[in-house]
């Protein structure tokens, strides 16, 4: 399935629901306390039913997002029943392992092949203060998922300037004496605009510059690590994959975009960094829709904007926990 643009769309995010188990500053606001009503919330049948037209649209790979996804009841059914579809050829997870420690091995047997776990310092304090989480339950789930056996686990860490710029190297040594792939992430105006402001915001070669004051990076432009934008590149002496994801500073970031993404609330959303939604929730929850879920999903791919405008007339009106990790 192929956008206006000639670019191939077969990933679809899906988030399961918009609350957390922590309140991190870059996806979630201090004083942010609404939460979207049960009603409002795709169910379980319902996403099941939305995943079913996309994959006979032709999406093939799906990764299971919140809020945090292992705060919603009966989740391990559900990624069971998912992961068994016909046409689904992948299932992946992005959470902060704070609670996945005892889900790991089930998740694993029910058929999820990768994770994305947030890790944005490997200093406790630091680490709460970021997220208000504690430190050692990700790390206990991080361990868990690894002696669960995933084929890939990569651990996401959004750079904050003023704030960890420190964490680089002890988060890229964790990774290595563990197997695991880094990756450092801009900073995204998903909370407030303040949040990009020239205090906070800390790119990705800067990050590369500091890697490389003791290293050297290598680029590894055919390395496929996953279905996303990042790009990858090998530190020479530590013998380590990192990745990087630009979305501010890389002109050339959205040119290969696969992906859209199926909001807690049943949007859909062709691009993360554009505010053009499409509501799905008449088409499942009407005797006599006037559309079809096909109708919306295609009506989406036609919308699908060549670029995002995060760095141009992009104002937040959804935190990232309601649109999807």
């Amino acid at each position: 399935m192929q956008d206006g643009f000639g670019r191939q769309v077969d990933y679809l995010r899906v988030s399961i629901t918009d609350r957390c188990n922590e309140r991190c500053g870059y996806c979630m606001p201090e004083d942010h306390h609404d939460w979207l009503p049960k009603g409002q919330i795709l169910s379980y049948e319902e996403i099941i039913s939305v995943v079913k037209t996309a994959v006979s649209v032709g999406f093939r790979r799906f990764r299971i997002t919140g809020g945090e996804p292992l705060v919603r009841r009966d989740v391990l059914p559900f990624v069971q029943r998912l992961c068994a579809l016909q046409g689904v050829e992948s299932v992946s997870m992005t959470t902060n392992a704070t609670l996945l420690a005892p889900v790991a091995d089930d998740l694993r047997r029910a058929g999820v092949s990768s994770l994305n776990i947030s890790l944005d310092a490997l200093d406790e304090d630091l680490y709460h203060q970021l997220t208000h989480g504690r430190l050692p339950d990700a790390l206990a789930g991080i361990d868990a998922a690894r002696r669960a056996g995933f084929p890939s686990i990569k651990l996401n860490t959004v750079l904050i300037k003023n704030a960890n710029e420190g964490q680089l190297w002890p988060i890229v040594n964790f990774a290595a004496e563990r197997g695991l792939v880094p990756r450092f992430i801009e900073l995204m105006p998903l909370s407030s605009l303040e949040m990009i402001g020239p205090d906070r915001f800390f790119s990705a070669q800067q990050a590369r510059d500091i890697l490389q004051r003791n290293d050297q990076l290598e680029p590894l432009p055919d390395a496929k690590l996953g279905h996303g934008p990042a790009r990858y590149y090998r530190l020479k002496k530590l013998g380590i994959t990192v990745g990087f994801i630009s979305a501010m500073t890389d002109e050339h970031f959205c040119e290969t975009c696969n992906k859209m993404r199926l909001t807690a609330d049943g949007f859909v959303r062709p691009c993360l960094g554009n505010h053009g939604e499409l509501d799905l929730k008449p088409a499942l929850r009407h005797a006599s829709p006037p559309r079809t879920v096909r109708d919306v999903f295609e009506e989406a791919l036609r919308d699908k904007p060549r670029d995002h405008v995060f760095g141009t007339t992009y104002t937040p009106l959804r935190i990232m926990t309601a649109i999807g990790g």
